[in-house]
């Protein structure tokens, strides 16, 4: 048997330690169950995703605009910032 330390956000261990008690387990079964898995299949065991806002066609949509202002065919405007939920 062996220890492994780490640092995470308070909030972040709070909120999974609430949802792990519904689930009947505690944080040192569910993070033995996620290396288990990680050993057996080699890869993680969810899907991870990029933010969007860093995808090929975003960044030259970014490129595209700030040429079009540089060159004068556009000018930069002010807005109010929409802030999307996602639920």
């Amino acid at each position: 048997m062996t220890q492994v330390n780490f640092r995470i956000d308070e909030e972040v261990k709070a909120d999974a330690e609430k949802a792990l008690k519904d689930m009947g387990l505690n944080m040192s079964t569910a993070i033995t169950m996620f290396l288990v898995k990680v050993g057996r299949e080699r890869r993680i065991p969810f899907e991870i995703n990029a933010d969007p806002f860093y995808s090929a066609e975003n960044m030259a949509e970014l490129e595209r605009r700030i040429a079009s202002v540089k060159n004068g065919a556009s000018t930069l405007k002010e807005h109010e910032l929409i802030e999307v939920d996602d639920e």
